[in-house]
């Protein structure tokens, strides 16, 4: 079993996607699951490589009068085609709709995160560019039909049958498009690590 990380605060994951927590904890941090629920909408004019990065930090803060002395750790995930943002799906007609748009095209996949210290918050952003094979309609409609497509942005996840089988090409990083950007987590997180934690190997 994977040791974990000691860190100088209580790491508070402020989301309740299974992909998140299971990237976090791959990469060995403890942490306690406490969705944010804010509103999600934003301005219209508003660029849209820039999305995530602000509901992450909306999230993050939603948290902060009732978590002090931790560190919360918030993501958002958009999936871009041209101008156009597909966020998650309101059912599966508008899932299928969406991966009919992706289909045989190149879309970015921006997911950005928000790190709330006793410091103060920090936010970034990562981007991938994700290219399906045209996917066949029975395709897309079995993979819609077990209803995985419904909490993910674009309808889909890399990780899933739609990923795993109808993705082409991917420019960025994998978990990026999963939905953590494990590597900037962990720059954001390495200054609270405990160097206590560093000991010898044993071997």
């Amino acid at each position: 079993m994977q040791d974990s990380f000691s860190l100088q605060f209580p790491l508070i994951l402020a989301s309740n996607s299974p992909r998140r927590k299971e990237i976090l904890t791959q990469s060995g941090f403890q942490f306690t699951v406490l969705p944010s629920d804010v509103d999600e909408s934003f301005p219209a004019d508003l660029n849209a490589q820039h999305v995530p990065a602000m509901l992450a930090e909306r999230k993050a803060r939603a948290l902060l009068d009732t978590c002090s002395n931790t560190l919360i750790l918030a993501a958002d995930t958009v999936v871009i085609l041209g101008d156009e943002i597909l966020n998650k799906p309101a059912d599966k007609q508008e899932a299928l709709l969406m991966l009919k748009k992706l289909s045989g095209r190149t879309h970015e996949v921006v997911t950005g995160i928000a790190l709330a210290t006793p410091q103060g918050i920090v936010t970034t952003a990562d981007s991938a560019f994700v290219k399906f094979r045209e996917l066949a309609d029975w395709e897309m409609e079995w993979y819609v039909r077990g209803g995985a497509s419904l909490d993910k942005a674009g309808a889909y996840g890399v990780q899933d049958f739609i990923g795993m089988a109808g993705i082409q090409e991917l420019n960025g990083s994998f978990y990026t498009v999963m939905g953590l950007p494990i590597y900037q987590v962990y720059q954001l997180l390495q200054p609270y690590i405990l160097e206590s934690k560093q000991m010898p190997l044993g071997i």
